[in-house]
């Protein structure tokens, strides 16, 4: 396998910021509301109820019982999804590791919660913003009970709505024209960690991506000057709804129901708040560089219109009909809680540990979302973005036993096949592996070492070669820009994202460990497989394998009173 040199690099210039700067030397990268009402979450300890389910009852229909909407239930909630999962140390510099990753552990992700009156919160209904390093809420804004009613009808009892946002500058200092990618990249893997935390709660959870961004943004109050003065402002990402799943009366009486996929613009400016508390720090000590590209990127991509979308939720057979599968006992299966905890991005990998062919089966049945189905009753988690899958995997394997070494893909939706195929070189072969289930769509395109090649592709980095597997995240480019508009552009990137995380579970889970990789060379990849337009293109590199670790690092627990 051979390709030809090239330099470009998708969308962005492979480029560093003139901004760049040692962000461990940075006075405070946590976002914070000074003046709001800062309320702690409790501190739970893995035999604290609400408890972690095993992880592969996450994937059992009916095996998790949905927990109530409580301050404990949420703090499991964002401890599994956004919170930090150790601290490491290196001489006297030290920096926090999430449950969420991130391009080079930046993290300009925020989140927000707007919940109604809970005990324990306030009395009433609020939007919060969440705090990871004192894992906390912050309120910084209470609404009428009647303005949140209104808001909020159409979706099943004790729903509640989580907002992301992205700090761009927090990757533009040392990325450049690549932050808004990389931040859009975050953004997916933190839909994905909120839909797994949620699964272990048994709650589900539906981005509401009919939503302008307008109105994210005033939803938020990120679109507030006055409370950024001086401070980097936060770019409106998305919106999704989070309810307990056997609170939807519609499924848990045999009935369908539609959910909306949307918030009404006029329902959000209804929901005036009492007073808004707080005013952003500033997180930086010099003025962040402004990045033209980066402005225009962001005015091309904002979803300035509101769908009227919605959502079939039918019955979840599994939790209404004889026979649903109870919770796992089996004692040496690892909780779901311990996995996420433990996750981590390998920095290098052994260039010998390999996995059985069945595990590698099983990651890839993990990130297929079973397009057979209404969008509610594909698998976790799946279930959460309301589209038709766009992204496909170009798979390099090494090291994976009973599998030959070579050029793969996997067609996460098999309606694809034929364009695919029709796409790439004539000569690969796209034949199914031996052994191969019937539900995991992957081909063989050619057989090889793909090591050197892997390797080369990604920027030179010997991680995706010295792997077990190595991928590219291939997105229906054009035509999905086409068939929505320029905003579904991010939504790509959160697509990939939502793999890379299920991806990484699965990697602790088999015993090894994964990690992107954002840094490839796009035109080489398409060479490599025959693309020669931009009806597809390479979004996102990942790679798994046995990872080294660094003797010179120490972990110490991520909260004084947590594990």
């Amino acid at each position: 396998m051979k390709y030809h040199e090239g330099t470009k690099h998708h969308f962005f210039r492979y480029a560093r910021s003139p901004g760049y700067m040692d962000w461990a030397n940075q006075p405070d990268p946590f976002r914070r509301y000074e003046g709001a009402r800062l309320v702690p979450l409790p501190r739970l300890k893995p035999d604290d109820a609400p408890l972690s389910p095993l992880y592969e009852d996450l994937y059992r229909p009916g095996a998790v019982a949905s927990a109530p909407v409580t301050v404990r239930s949420l703090s499991r909630f964002f401890g599994y999804s956004l919170a930090i999962s150790a601290w490491k140390q290196s001489g006297e510099v030290r920096w926090a590791l999430r449950t969420n990753p991130s391009s080079g552990n930046l993290h300009p992700t925020e989140a927000y919660l707007l919940i109604d009156a809970l005990q324990g919160l306030s009395p009433s209904p609020g939007l919060y913003h969440y705090r990871a390093k004192e894992h906390a809420l912050e309120l910084r804004a209470e609404f009428p009970k009647e303005s949140f009613v209104s808001l909020m009808r159409g979706f099943p009892p004790e729903a509640f709505l989580l907002g992301l946002a992205s700090v761009n500058w927090r990757e533009t200092w040392k990325y450049g024209e690549r932050a808004f990618r990389y931040c859009q990249h975050d953004a997916g893997h933190a839909i994905g960690s909120a839909r797994i935390a949620a699964q272990t709660l048994g709650w589900r959870m539906l981005l509401l991506d009919g939503t302008a961004d307008d109105t994210v943004a005033a939803l938020l109050g990120v679109d507030r000057p006055g409370d950024f003065e001086g401070a980097e402002r936060e770019h409106p990402d998305s919106l999704a709804v989070v309810w307990p799943a056997d609170r939807a009366s519609g499924p848990a009486a045999g009935k369908t129901i539609s959910l909306p996929l949307f918030l009404a613009p006029d329902a959000v400016r209804a929901l005036t708040p009492r007073v808004w508390r707080g005013k952003a720090n500033r997180l930086s000590r010099d003025d962040p560089v402004q990045w033209e590209m980066l402005n225009q990127v962001e005015i091309a991509s904002w979803k300035s219109t509101t769908e009227p979308r919605f959502a079939e939720l039918n019955p979840d057979r599994a939790s209404i009909e004889p026979g649903a599968l109870a919770p796992g006992i089996d004692p040496g299966q690892p909780a779901a809680g311990q996995l996420i905890h433990q996750r981590r991005s390998a920095l290098a990998f052994d260039g010998k540990t390999s996995i059985s062919a069945g595990s590698f089966f099983a990651m890839l049945a993990r990130v297929v979302p079973r397009v057979d189905r209404d969008l509610c009753m594909r698998t976790m988690p799946w279930d959460v973005l309301p589209w038709e899958p766009a992204i496909h995997l170009a798979l390099f394997v090494h090291r994976v036993d009973g599998l030959a070494s070579g050029l793969y893909m996997l067609v996460r939706d098999p309606a694809k096949l034929d364009s695919l195929r029709r796409a790439t070189h004539q000569q690969y072969a796209w034949i199914s592996p031996p052994g191969c289930p019937e539900d995991v769509p992957l081909f063989l395109l050619q057989e090889g070492d793909a090591r050197k090649l892997a390797a080369q592709v990604s920027c030179n980095q010997d991680i995706a070669g010295d792997s077990a597997f190595s991928l590219g995240m291939v997105a229906e480019f054009e035509p999905s820009l086409r068939r929505h508009g320029p905003w579904f552009y991010r939504r790509l990137f959160w697509e990939s994202g939502v793999i890379g995380q299920v991806l990484y579970l699965e990697a602790e889970a088999a015993g090894v460990r994964a990690t992107g990789i954002g840094c490839f060379f796009d035109d080489p990849v398409h060479q490599v497989l025959g693309f020669n337009d931009a009806m597809f293109q390479s979004l996102y590199h990942f790679t798994t394998g046995g990872h080294v670790e660094d003797p010179r690092l120490t972990t110490l627990p991520p909260y004084s009173l947590d594990h």
